[in-house]
């Protein structure tokens, strides 16, 4: 399945709701501040391995986010002592994040109608 720039390890790919990748980040930030790479082990884990954020997808959602004003950045040391940007969830991030997950409900409630139909 591919989700804005995300795939699952056993369907092929498939178009979602456009914006899926950036409300999971999203919701991945407001848990805590991380890198890139840790915003894709995150997903990747919680989904339990079934969703997998394409880099080439997750650097421009992030720049996109940040534009936006639902992130920003700063540089911080890893945990291995490398230089890496971190993103943070902005106060304009968070009402972001709540509003297009009660888009996301409604859209789920409206294909379960349709399924069942």
């Amino acid at each position: 399945m591919n989700v804005a720039g995300m795939s699952a390890n056993e369907e092929p790919s498939r178009d979602l709701v456009q914006g899926t990748l950036e409300m999971l980040i999203l919701k991945t930030l407001a848990l805590e501040s991380m890198h890139g790479y840790g915003v894709a082990l995150r997903i990747e884990q919680i989904s339990g391995g079934v969703f997998r954020v394409n880099p080439g997808s997750l650097l421009p959602a992030l720049s996109r986010m940040e534009r936006a004003g639902h992130v920003k950045s700063e540089w911080r040391a890893t945990e291995n002592n490398r230089r890496a940007k971190y993103y943070l969830l902005t106060a304009k991030g968070r009402k972001a994040l709540v509003a297009e997950t009660e888009q996301w409900h409604r859209q789920i409630a409206a294909i379960a109608r349709i399924l069942e139909a």
